[in-house]
Formats: structure tokens, sequence, C-alpha cells
């Protein structure tokens, strides 16, 4: 039942419902929500009294009572919900035409040139695909098909996607050891807060926490797999909006790439200026060997990509045959195409930077005035709020920030959970997120935290 599977779920999926008897019978749609579960597939609901959304603008979103949201969640709706641009740009183009790749076509070649023109030098060559989830899939096939290995190295309780390999390599979903094949080995997040190496009370953070990536390295040697890659996002998505110490990610290439594997950026969530630079790996003096991108490059429409050097693409091509029907077609490179015009045009990178050090800024001296948040990290205007019982114990406060988004909701915000205990406050809007939502973001999880913090302490 559903029901008693919730405490068998993610603990970032603590605060989400499955199953319709998780809602009272007193929702405000409760009739949509019994057919959604009767027809809809992995029906996943936030909230107690699900929000049925009409329409989006900008940063906003508005209901079907016209009751305004401030998105401070959605990071597929990159330049902003129903972008004009964008959804034009996707409209002209759909009225003239619509096909796979495999016909030749300006739109398709001149996006993928952009994209590599604001990739590093020597990633130039482009994949497209739908997902995310796609583009992690073929990541990993490529690399075993050009290292020769099978071994994949993730993070534990990590998040990559969806398909059946991918599923494997999202560890979140598979906290259990026999739950995960034998080719596929953990390394601990550098989570510098509550991690075994933390912020003030050790040194050499970053050499610390890639040790445990070489370890991982060696055992899928001992297993007989080799290691093919390892696949890491530079966000942490679903560990809290984790910040790597700066020299983490070139210690931890290096174990790898000793042993023959290749490096793979999961930049599906920190890539396109969400992190205050293009792509998430800049901040740490990386340059992967594939990087691959999702939701954030449409504004809302499917688009994934893998981006590879030239001499790896080709190994790639000389030894198998990948093509895919939808992705890359004309309407997808025209929106693609339009959507890094935008975060060109607008420097957004730069502007989630200062917006972001604003928020961090802002949600820092809420910190002083609430014992219950523990720790504020992130990087750009991807922040993660982790609330905690105690700080000297940094106990999770998992059903205290169960709580929250709730009543962000109720009050016009909404925002998610994150984190391997389900008590991170996720912090993610659109990237035209500006310093003027930062006060109503941050005054609004004050009202919150004093409103729910009050109340716990009367029930006491």
């Amino acid at each position: 039942m559903p029901t008693e599977a919730r405490t068998d779920r993610p603990a970032l999926l603590g605060a989400a419902h499955l199953g319709l008897d998780e809602f009272g019978d007193d929702v405000r749609h409760r009739s949509l929500i019994e057919r959604r579960m009767r027809h809809v597939g992995g029906s996943v609901l936030f909230f107690d009294d699900p929000v049925q959304l009409v329409r989006g603008e900008g940063v906003w979103l508005f209901d079907d009572e016209g009751r305004r949201y401030l998105d401070c969640y959605n990071n597929v709706a990159s330049v902003g919900h129903c972008h004009p641009e964008v959804v034009e740009a996707l409209t002209e183009q759909a009225g003239r035409l619509n096909t796979h790749t495999r016909y030749l076509h300006e739109s398709v070649v001149a996006y993928a040139e952009k994209l590599a023109s604001l990739m590093p030098d020597g990633l130039d060559v482009c994949t497209f695909v739908c997902t995310g989830t796609e583009a992690n899939d073929l990541a990993l096939r490529i690399a075993r098909t050009v290292t020769g290995h099978t071994g994949a190295v993730v993070m534990e309780s990590s998040y990559h996607g969806n398909s059946t390999t991918v599923d494997a390599l999202s560890t979140v979903a598979h906290p259990a050891p026999d739950d995960r094949p034998d080719w596929l080995v953990t390394a601990e997040p550098p989570n510098t807060y509550r991690g075994p190496y933390r912020r003030g009370e050790h040194d050499e953070l970053g050499a610390r926490y890639a040790s445990h990536v070489a370890d991982a390295v060696a055992e899928l040697d001992a297993r007989g797999h080799g290691t093919a890659a390892f696949l890491c996002d530079t966000i942490f998505d679903s560990h809290g909006g984790l910040e790597a110490p700066e020299d983490y990610f070139r210690l931890a290439y290096a174990h790898v790439r000793a042993a023959g594997g290749l490096c793979i950026a999961d930049e599906v969530q920190a890539g396109l200026a969400r992190t205050g630079a293009w792509w998430g790996f800049e901040h740490y003096g990386v340059v992967p060997d594939i990087v691959t991108l999702g939701k954030p490059m449409g504004d809302g429409h499917p688009i994934g990509i893998v981006v590879t050097r030239r001499e790896i693409a080709e190994l790639f091509a000389a030894r198998a045959v990948y093509f895919n029907t939808f992705g890359g077609n004309p309407v997808s490179a025209a929106v693609g195409t339009k959507v890094l015009e935008i975060v060109e045009r607008e420097d957004l990178p730069r502007r989630c930077a200062e917006a972001g050090a604003l928020l961090r800024h802002r949600l820092e001296e809420l910190k002083d005035r609430h014992p219950v948040i523990g720790d504020v990290r992130g990087l750009g205007t991807f922040l993660g709020i982790e609330l905690v019982e105690d700080r000297t114990a940094r106990t999770p406060a998992a059903a205290l920030a169960r709580r929250v988004p709730e009543a962000m909701k109720s009050h016009g915000v909404l925002m998610g959970l994150s984190g391997r205990y389900g008590n991170v406050l996720k912090v993610r809007p659109p990237l035209v997120f500006t310093t003027g939502h930062v006060d109503q973001l941050v005054d609004t999880l004050d009202l919150v935290l004093t409103e729910l913090c009050r109340t716990g302490t009367d029930e006491a």
C-alpha cells in the first residue's frame, strides 16, 4: 500500500504523495487526483492539497483560481515560463518542418556549433537526445565502448535519471547494497557540513573525499570490471546542493583517468548559468571527458545532449551505431538555439551569480535568527538550506522540513526538498530570478519558520 511505502521511499520524497489514500477527503481537486491516479502512471504529487497550475509567466505560476506563486523550484523553465521568444521559435519551426535528423537541416548543425563554442576547447561534438536520462544512458554506453571497461562510480544517494541502466546509477532509489549491480560502486559525497570530513574540523577536505573515489576505482578493479566512468553532477542536487572543496574534482578525475576511465559531468541541474557560470564544472577548474545536458536547455521543451571530445566520438562511432528519432529535431534545435541566445544576451550567468550571492547573504542572516537552520550552501541560484533539530548534533529536522514547502505554498512561494535525510530545502528558481524576488522568498521563509517553530514548541 502507498501509505506503508512512505517509509521506504527516498527521503527527499518524504513530502510527496504517491497514492490516493495519502490525501484527505477535503482536498480541492480530489476528483482530478482520482482520475490521475487511475490513468496516469508515476503520479508523484507535491503538497497535501495539490495546486492545479494553469499558466506561467517568467518566475510566476498561476493556479486555477488565479492565485500567483513565486516559483523557486522549477529549473525546467530556465529562461522563464512561456518566454515569448521561445514560444515563437517553437511554433514558427513547428509550422514549417519537424522531422528526424537523418536529413540535413541547417539549424541542427548551427545549434551544435553554437553549443560547442560555449564549451571548453576540445568538447566539440554533440549528440542530441530528448532527456537527461537518455544523455546519461548514452554517456555510460560511450564510456564502456571506448574504454573497454564496464564499471561505474557514482556518489552514494545520487540521482541521474530513470532508464533501466541509469536507474541503477541513481542510488538514492536503491539504498540497499544488494539492490545494486556488481559493476557499480559508490563514493561518499563531499558533504563538508555533516559528512565524515567537515569544515573547521579536518584539513585537505578535497583529497580526503577524492580518496573515496580512488577506493571505488580499486574495488571495481578487484571485481574484474575496471572503471569505464565516474558520473557525478557538480551541484549534488539529491544531496542538498553541496559545494565540493575546490580541488575535489581535479583529484577525483585524476584517480579515474589513471585507471583508464572517463569523467562524465552530469550538468542537467548545474548547467546553463545556474551556478553563476555557463557550466558547473567551471567552478572547479576541470574539463570533463563527457558532459550531459538536459531539461533547462529547452525552457520546458524536451532536449538532452551529450557533448564530448572528437576522438571519443569517433571511437564510439567506429564500434557502435546510435541514432535518436526525436533528439535534435528542427523544432528542438530552434528552441535550444533561442534559449542560448537569451542566456547570452541577458548575461544570465552573471545575473545568477549576483542574485545567488544576495540570496545566500540574506539566508545567512536568516540563519542567525533561526537556530533550526544548520547550514546554507550552494552555487549561484541553486542553494540548499539544511534544517536541524540541534546544531551541535546536526540532527536532521526532517519532520519540520516536510512542513515547510506546504507552508510556503500557502504564502505564495513554491520550493522543494532534497538531501539524503529529506531535511534540506531546495531553492532552484528559473534563471531570470532577480534580486527583487530574493526579498519575497527570504521574508516568506522567515515568516514560515517562525510560525512552524512556534507551533512545534506549543505542541511540545
